[in-house]
C-alpha cells in the first residue's frame, strides 16, 4: 500500500469574524479524549449502503457477487449513487466519494455501510467528510485495507467505533461471516483466536502466533493497515491520544525495507512509546525486494521496534489481507492475551 503524507495548520484569527465559511474539518480539531460511540446492531432485513471511497472496480460481477452475499446474509443492499463512478484509478472525484460516504451516514433508511474495496485514495476524502453528520448518526462502518485512515480519522473525529474487516468484495466463507455475524448481529463480546487446523500433521503449522513478550494487557483498540496509518501521521485525522492503546497492524505487497522504515516512522513519532499492547496480523506478499542476501528478516523488524517496549506483543492473529479475517473493532476495549494469542472485548461492540 504506498501512499503518504499532509498537514494542515491553522492560524490564530483576530476578533474579527472569518468571511470563509468553516469546513467540516475544522470541527473538532482534537477530540481524542471523547466518549466512545457505538452504532446499532444489525438484524435480518436492514440495509447495508454500499459506497466506493477508494479504488475503482472496473467489472460488473464483482458488484452482483457483493450484492448476493449480503442478500444470502438477510440483508438489503443499496449502492451508493457514485459507486460505479471513474476519475483515474479512483471510484469517482475525490468530492463524489466524500459525498457518497456522507449521505449514507445522513441517510435514514441505511442501517450499515461497507466498502466496496479499498486500493488507494481514502485518505484524499478526510477534509471533505462531514463529520457532525457521522456522529449524529452512528452507524456500523467496515472495510479493511485504505480504508484505515477512514476508521483513524472517523474514530478521532467522532469517536464512533468502526469495523476493520472484510470489504463487500472479499471472500466471504464460514469464518468471516462467522466472526461478522458474532459481532454485529449477536452483538457477542467475541474472543479472538487463531483456529486450531493441524489436519493430518502431528502440530499446527498454519496460522500460528508468534509469541513477541508474554503477558496480558488491557486497553482500546487501535490500527489497521501500516502504510495507510503511517501515511497520515502528521495530519488532524491521525489519532492524538495513543496513551495505553492496544496498537494492531496489517499489511500486504510491502518490501520488509519499507515496512521497517514505517515502524521506524511510529517509533520516531512516538506511537510505539505509548501503547501498552501490540499485536501483528498478517503481512501477506512481503518479503526482501531487491534486499535479497542482505535483508532482515520480518520477525527481525518487528522484534527490532517491539521487544525493547516491554509490553505484551504477538503476531500472527487473523487480520489481514487473507481469506479467513476477522472483523475487529476500532476503539473498543479489549484484553489482550499475547502468551495464548487471544484479544477479548470486554464489551459488546454494538447496541
Amino acid at each position: 500500500m504506498q501512499r503518504r503524507k499532509f498537514i494542515q495548520n491553522i492560524g490564530v484569527g483576530s476578533l474579527i469574524l472569518p468571511l470563509n465559511p468553516i469546513s467540516f474539518d475544522k470541527i473538532d480539531k482534537n477530540p481524542s479524549n471523547q466518549d466512545v460511540l457505538l452504532p446499532e446492531g444489525l438484524k435480518e432485513g436492514d440495509t447495508i449502503g454500499i459506497v466506493s471511497p477508494s479504488s475503482a472496480i472496473f467489472e460488473s460481477e464483482p458488484y452482483e457477487i457483493a450484492q448476493e452475499s449480503f442478500e444470502a446474509m438477510g440483508l438489503k443492499v443499496k449502492f451508493g449513487k457514485n459507486t460505479r463512478n471513474r476519475h483515474g484509478h479512483l471510484a469517482g472525484t475525490d468530492e463524489e466519494r466524500a459525498e457518497e460516504l456522507n449521505n449514507m451516514f445522513r441517510d435514514d433508511s441505511i442501517q450499515a455501510i461497507i466498502a466496496l474495496r479499498g486500493g488507494s485514495g481514502a485518505a484524499r476524502i478526510l477534509d471533505k467528510l462531514d463529520y457532525e453528520a457521522i456522529k449524529n448518526n452512528p452507524k456500523v462502518f467496515i472495510g479493511y485495507s485504505d480504508i484505515t485512515a477512514l476508521h483513524l480519522a472517523i474514530f478521532e473525529k467522532t469517536g464512533l467505533v468502526t469495523f476493520h474487516g472484510p470489504v463487500a468484495v472479499s471472500t466471504w466463507n464460514s469464518f468471516s461471516l462467522d466472526y461478522l455475524k458474532r459481532l454485529l448481529f449477536e452483538k457477542e463480546a467475541i474472543t479472538y483466536e487463531n483456529p486450531i487446523n493441524k489436519g493430518d500433521e502431528l502440530v499446527q503449522t498454519r496460522n500460528r502466533i508468534r509469541i513477541i513478550k508474554e503477558g496480558t494487557v488491557k486497553g482500546q483498540l487501535l490500527g489497521g493497515n501500516l502504510s495507510v496509518l503511517t501515511g497520515i501521521m502528521g495530519s488532524d485525522y491521525f489519532p492524538q491520544d495513543w496513551d495505553g492503546k492496544i496498537l494492531y497492524l496489517e499489511d500486504v505487497g510491502e518490501k520488509i525495507y519499507a515496512v521497517d522504515r514505517m515502524m521506524s516512522q511510529l517509533y520516531l513519532g512516538g506511537v510505539l512509546d505509548k501503547i501498552s499492547g501490540f499485536v501483528f496480523g498478517k503481512c501477506s506478499d512481503c518479503d526482501p525486494g531487491g534486499s535479497g542476501y542482505g535483508s532482515l528478516t520480518m520477525e527481525e523488524v518487528i522484534d527490532h521496534y517491539i521487544k525493547p517496549l516491554n509490553i505484551p506483543a504477538y503476531s500472527g492473529a487473523m487480520i489481514g489481507h487473507i481469506s479467513d479475517n476477522a472483523t475487529i473493532p476500532n476503539g473498543l476495549e479489549a484484553e489482550m492475551n499475547a502468551t495464548k494469542g487471544t484479544i477479548k472485548l470486554l464489551s459488546p461492540a454494538v447496541k
